[in-house]
């Protein structure tokens, strides 16, 4: 399968956790979508935890993107900016309301033009889709202040591009869960 960070910079890993979800096994209800109608989907941004970030971090961000969807441009379910360094961490539905996300993140759209998590929903009979959950770590407080702006309705495309072109990436942590729906 490809590898979503193949053309991306080379920077320093950290750690990512959750009680959530686990990297390589597949990914809980709670983090399934009833928006996109997976029985007993329930939305849930996943609890995360993150540690071992370089020093001279001055914001997070973090994202969650299937590089599998049949989109031919895979499918961006979440993305939060402007989260402060003295962060490391989001509760279980940080990403269904701003109200449990530290002062000053914000939500970007998703790719159903939601500015809110929508979990995992591949297809019936598509295979087994990745779901890559991405802590960056960022030199800038406010990724206002990259070289492409970054504002609340802009794309977690942008985001990214935007970090990896302005070498203001200190380091990435990753964690990979999956989905898997039967055909009929």
């Amino acid at each position: 399968m490809n590898d979503p960070f193949a053309r991306l910079p080379v920077v320093p890993s950290f750690t990512v956790t959750s009680t959530d979800v686990t990297d390589g096994q597949a990914l809980p209800l709670a983090q399934m979508s009833a928006i996109f109608e997976v029985p007993g989907g329930k939305d849930l941004s996943p609890q995360l935890s993150w540690s071992g970030a370089p020093a001279e971090t001055k914001s997070y961000t973090v994202t969650m993107y299937d590089p599998d969807a049949p989109s031919g441009s895979g499918f961006w379910h979440w993305a939060v900016a402007d989260i402060p360094a003295s962060v490391t961490g989001l509760p279980t539905g940080a990403g269904n309301g701003t109200e449990h996300l530290p002062a000053g993140a914000f939500h970007l759209p998703n790719d159903a033009r939601l500015a809110r998590f929508i979990g995992g929903g591949p297809p019936p009979g598509d295979g087994r889709h990745r779901y890559v959950i991405v802590v960056q770590a960022i030199g800038i407080e406010r990724v206002g202040q990259l070289q492409l702006p970054v504002q609340a309705d802009s794309t977690p495309a942008l985001i990214g591009f935007s970090i990896n072109i302005s070498g203001h990436l200190l380091g990435r942590a990753v964690m990979i869960p999956w989905a898997e729906i039967p055909a009929p």
